[in-house]
């Protein structure tokens, strides 16, 4: 059966008979039901395209079609179309800014990318954003007085966090030794994890071994290439990360004390 409002002409008088009827027709009036209906069903699809429920549309076509513009036009089919894709597009740019969809109509607010969480996106950010793309500096090519510095630093923030100090300065000691001798740090700590003999001599289990050289060289996962975790202390201290900074990492923090060596010696194999 086709109804008369799916025309320009029938759709007018429709709107027109429901406004003289007054304000409670559209709650009572059979063709006002059916012509819902009809607009849900027709805006569907463009309602879906924008990532909306498709309530969002018929609410849209709904709040159109009672306003003087879509009674008078001469293609009120046409506005009711118009209104209803930018009442979509405005609730789809509203989720992704985060705000409402007037706030979201507005040019100012509009024209911002859609949010998005730094967590998410920090390991890739040096593709997502160019400009912060930088070479990362090995510890090798430091100027010695800055590599000193920074490895007497590690040394007194492993201490303060529960570490014997001789064990600490041995330990950072030999790291430093083998990175200067191979220049790169992910080559570094895959050769001193499997230095079992370094870590008898230091008297360290695989844990408090395996925890130092991921804390002080950085994680080698390259997801974390681009991260505070995979920098490592050594190469954040050397470009300018605050020893402040690094306390406020609970996480690092936790890590350092939680694998501290028993102060009775002993030795977890």
């Amino acid at each position: 059966m086709t109804h008369s409002f799916t025309t320009a002409q029938g759709l007018r008088r429709l709107l027109v008979r429901l406004r003289v009827s007054g304000p409670r027709a559209w709650e009572h009036d059979a063709e006002a039901r059916e012509l819902m209906v009809f607009a849900s069903r027709r805006y569907r699809a463009l309602s879906i395209k924008h990532r909306c429920d498709p309530a969002v549309g018929a609410a849209a076509a709904f709040e159109a079609m009672r306003t003087y513009a879509v009674r008078t036009a001469a293609d009120p089919w046409a506005v009711v179309t118009q209104a209803v894709k930018v009442s979509l597009i405005a609730e789809e740019r509203a989720e992704g800014l985060l705000c409402s969809p007037d706030r979201a109509r507005r040019p100012e607010v509009s024209c911002h990318h859609d949010v998005r969480r730094f967590s998410d996106t920090e390991a890739d950010l040096p593709n997502l954003l160019p400009a912060l793309a930088v070479e990362p500096v090995e510890a090798g090519d430091a100027p010695p007085t800055a590599a000193f510095e920074a490895v007497e630093t590690v040394i007194d923030l492993v201490t303060a966090l529960g570490w014997p100090r001789d064990t600490a300065t041995c330990a950072l000691d030999y790291i430093a030794a083998r990175l200067v001798e191979s220049g790169n740090r992910a080559t570094t700590h895959a050769a001193l994890r499997r230095d079992h003999s370094a870590r008898a001599l230091l008297d360290l289990d695989r844990d408090a071994w395996a925890t130092l050289l991921r804390v002080v060289l950085g994680n080698p996962n390259p997801d974390e290439a681009w991260t505070s975790d995979g920098h490592g202390l050594l190469l954040r201290l050397l470009i300018g990360h605050p020893v402040t900074e690094v306390l406020d990492d609970d996480l690092l923090v936790l890590e350092i004390a939680d694998t501290a060596p028993d102060p009775r010696g002993d030795v977890h194999v």
